[in-house]
């Protein structure tokens, strides 16, 4: 697996989240969310270049007038 980057382990991030305000949201400039975005960016990315077509795990959606 990939390095993806390291978030900090602090009272004020658990807090935060557990307010139901994470730190992205509660200081979106700071320094900790730059990295929780920087490593979501990174996961995301890791995600796309595999690439794989998923599309058969997920149930069809049908629309129909008679609903």
């Amino acid at each position: 697996m990939d390095y993806l980057g390291a978030l900090p382990l602090a009272m004020h991030i658990r807090l935060q989240a557990d307010s139901g305000k994470p730190t992205v949201v509660s200081d979106p400039d700071g320094e900790v969310a730059g990295l929780y975005k920087a490593v979501a960016r990174k996961v995301a990315l890791a995600i796309a270049a595999k690439n794989k077509d998923f599309s058969s795990k997920f149930p069809s959606i049908k629309i129909s007038k008679e609903t």
